[in-house]
């Protein structure tokens, strides 16, 4: 199945204290209201990310398509503050940690999603409130929201292996599904009825 990852979230350590509110005042570009959170937000146009600065030098980057858009953010941003915050002297090597990968995919096919909920475990459908189903797997954990034209989210990924074994074990777990277009499946569902009625 192919899939396209829409957000990556990572999280990181700059290695030195940051002076949040110089830093506001200084940059146009970074957002600052102790009163509401306790990070600042820079917003980044290219490569279009956000990040989150915590004063103990802890940041979180979130919006990147692929881990080549976490590195240039987090040179960029060491770059900008180094310009402001003279002192700041930071770990000459910054490793990140993918906290999070959303991705996007398609099965390609009608999915029955009352169907799939009745007989179907760890499935949450509650059209009133969201036209998606909630699909949850253990392992690895992932959270996928389906909906009826096959369309899928994928949350929760760290890696995208997680996401490729999170996809095979959704086809695996609507394996009972049919597309729901076809008269066939309505010619198999007749016996099913009668079996669960006995």
């Amino acid at each position: 199945m192919e899939y396209k990852i829409v957000n990556l979230v990572a999280s990181s350590s700059l290695g030195a204290g940051l002076d949040l509110y110089n830093l506001a005042t200084a940059i146009p570009e970074v957002e600052y209201e102790p009163e509401q959170f306790p990070g600042a937000i820079l917003k980044m146009a290219e490569p279009k990310v956000s990040l989150l600065l915590f004063k103990n030098g802890n940041i979180i980057i979130s919006g990147a398509s692929c881990e080549k858009d976490i590195k240039t953010a987090i040179k960029k941003a060491t770059k900008i503050i180094s310009e402001v915050q003279k002192g700041a002297v930071f770990k000459e090597r910054i490793s990140y940690k993918i906290v999070n990968l959303v991705a996007t995919s398609n099965l390609n096919k009608q999915i029955d999603l009352f169907n799939a909920a009745v007989t179907l475990d760890n499935i949450e459908y509650e059209p009133e409130q969201f036209p998606g189903a909630i699909v949850r797997l253990f392992n690895p954990k992932l959270t996928m929201l389906l909906f009826k034209n096959g369309k899928l989210i994928c949350a929760g990924a760290k890696s995208e292996e997680d996401i490729v074994k999170g996809l095979n074990k959704l086809k695996k777990v609507l394996a009972g599904q049919k597309d729901t277009s076809p008269k066939e499946e309505k010619e198999e569902k007749a016996p099913k009825a009668k079996k669960a009625k006995k």
